[in-house]
């Protein structure tokens, strides 16, 4: 029970080398994680290409001991063996710093720490890095490490990422206060998930949550902070703040394309690349949150070199001990990774796989750079007849119009998502309705089809084109509601095949504006109804080979539910909207308001 400087308590195991049961009077590196999860339990994503089975922490542990390494593993403040009371991502840089204070102090531990985990394994390790301990002398942050969970991770584009209301849910009924009150875990157990998620906003004692008042303050202060302010500097949540600071040691950020934390892995590595004398380096795969170790992502497959294991090591065991072999072993081993490690997701057969899976294909590929050299962004414009194209509109009025409808917004079909289960799944999927997405009002309706979704596509190419780097989308609009939200779609459009008779319209990558943002989140403005404004939106960067025949596809709405909050189009603050209005929204595509998307072409 490692002491914190509050006088908290940290449950903590130490793993250390030994023969005969004993351990070796040697000082060796440790090898630290940091987890919510439990440092007893198993993570989902810890298999490996060969054995679909997770293994478990302590199982994972004795492969870095014997890879001649200490391990501790620890239960973050307040869950399962740790004292205290857990506030999501507050806690954990001094937390961490204390950890490794102790550690060093051990005569088993030759005065390094090195760090590693999972998704808020990773951004305890990136809180941890902001304040920057002495000791810390290698990290390895897997999907996480917030550069800005303001800009990524919590809220995107001003809208609020509602995977944060089921983790919230699924871990306050693991916390240790639940499992020590058979009533209160009795009240988080009776609440049907799915019917409060028709029944937002939320509020104090008016939640699934209410039985865990703790869970339940924290997520509604997330949800109601909609302002970029000081409550979204803090330490744990903010690295973009801190990147001067930022520990000086090598590092590893990897992320995947349908992953919550594509943005912070290149963010932070574009950051701290340029500012740290150390190594730091960037991977991304086409998997979503965790799964590296896998070929698909949703209903698509990327073919047999996608999974880490083989790939970039035998196992994700053996590459990060490769990487801390280069860095804390004497004499070192060497450094296994290039600079930038990118996974670009096509030209696959567009056939059905026998497992039911779009073959989607894919290829490794070493860089340099993040975007790579040769990148340029290039303008694609939207067309009032449903075109995307490299001309510039030449009409002297031209728009497109549909009705927002809060009651009824438009359903999330995969995507960039984490912890969403049980009401949204993240990854590649046609983008059409079905029983599978919550929100769905039609069997098999393509959100083509849909009236409050506007579509925009080239025709089919005539070459294949190369896309890697982040997208980005330029809209006039205008609305006759004071506020409302635009989203943005980035799809690959196979055509029609046997396998497909519709074609397959596959998701690569979205974004979200809410429109009172559009001059900065630091401050509101509303909307004039009737007036245009442009709005620059944001979208996720991906890496994706667009074959000849295939569609370049750019969708316009105003919700991507339950994937964020709805919009209730009233003005209301951020959590309150109690009074939802049907909104207008138009989007011009003419001479002198030329709405366009910008995409970054490979060009080498």
């Amino acid at each position: 029970m490692v002491v914190m400087r509050d006088g908290l308590h940290l449950a903590t195991d130490i793993y250390r080398p030994a023969r005969n049961g004993q351990p070796l009077d040697q000082a060796l590196p440790v090898l630290l994680e940091r987890t919510p999860y439990d440092k007893l339990g198993t993570n989902h994503g810890d298999r490996t290409r060969q054995n679909p089975v997770p293994r478990s922490k302590p199982e994972l542990a004795v492969d870095f001991v014997r890879g001649g390494y200490v391990v501790a593993l620890q239960d973050c403040r307040g869950r399962y063996g740790s004292e205290g009371v857990f506030e999501k991502y507050l806690n954990e840089g001094e937390d961490g710093y204390d950890t490794v204070d102790w550690l060093t102090a051990q005569a088993w531990c030759d005065g390094r720490v090195a760090t590693l985990g999972l998704s808020y394994g990773a951004h305890v390790q990136s809180a941890l890095a902001c304040l920057a301990p002495p000791a810390l002398a290698a990290m390895f942050l897997d999907s996480g490490g917030f550069s800005s969970a303001y800009h990524s991770g919590i809220r995107q584009g001003g809208a609020f990422e509602l995977k944060q209301a089921t983790w919230a849910y699924k871990h306050a009924l693991l916390s240790p206060a639940t499992k020590a009150d058979p009533a209160r875990r009795a009240a988080l157990e009776t609440q049907d998930l799915r019917a409060w998620f028709r029944l937002m906003p939320w509020s104090e004692n008016h939640s699934p949550l209410s039985a865990a008042p703790e869970y339940e303050k924290y997520l509604l202060e997330q949800w109601r902070n909609g302002l970029f302010g000081p409550y979204w500097t803090q330490n744990g949540i903010y690295a973009r703040g801190f990147y001067d600071a930022y520990v000086d040691a090598p590092m590893v950020h990897m992320s995947s394309w349908f992953d919550p934390y594509a943005v912070t892995a290149t963010e932070n590595y574009l950051a701290l690349s340029a500012r740290k004398t150390s190594p730091v380096k960037l991977i991304m795969g086409p998997w979503t949150h965790g799964q590296r170790s896998v070929t698909h992502a949703g209903d698509v497959d990327f073919g047999s070199d996608a999974p880490l294991d083989g790939a970039l090591a035998e196992s994700f065991v053996a590459l990060r001990l490769a990487w801390f072999d280069a860095w804390l072993k004497t004499p070192p081993g060497p450094d296994p990774l290039p600079p930038v490690k990118l996974f670009v997701m096509g030209g696959g057969s567009g056939r059905k796989t026998p497992e039911g899976r779009l073959d989607h294909g894919g290829r490794w590929r070493d860089e340099t750079a993040w975007p790579p050299e040769g990148v340029e962004a290039t303008d694609y414009f939207l067309d009032v007849d449903g075109g995307l194209t490299a001309d510039r509109p030449r009409e002297t009025q031209a728009y497109r119009e549909y009705v927002h409808d809060p009651l009824h917004p438009v359903p999330t079909i995969g995507g960039a998502i984490a912890s969403g289960a049980p009401i949204m799944e993240a990854g590649a999927f046609d983008q059409r309705e079905g029983p599978r997405f919550f929100g769905s009002e039609a069997f098999d309706r393509p959100l083509a089809d849909r009236d409050d979704v506007l579509v925009f596509q080239t025709p089919p190419l005539e070459a294949d084109l190369e896309v890697v780097g982040p997208i980005r989308a330029e809209l006039h609009i205008a609305s006759d509601c004071v506020d409302t939200d635009f989203t943005i779609k980035l799809i690959d459009v196979h055509p029609p095949s046997d396998d497909y008779p519709e074609g397959f319209a596959m998701n690569l990558t979205h974004g979200v504006l809410r429109a009172r943002y559009r001059e900065g989140f630091d401050h509101e403005v509303r909307l004039e109804p009737g007036q245009v404004y442009v709005l620059e939106i944001e979208a996720f960067p991906t890496a994706n080979l667009f074959l000849k025949g295939h569609r370049i596809r750019l969708d316009v709405a105003s919700s991507n539910f339950p994937h964020f909050d709805v919009n209730p189009n009233s003005g209301e603050p951020e959590g309150y909207g109690l009074t939802p209005r049907p909104a207008r929204n138009r989007v011009y595509m003419d001479a002198t308001r030329a709405s366009r998307l910008l995409l970054p072409i490979l060009k080498r």
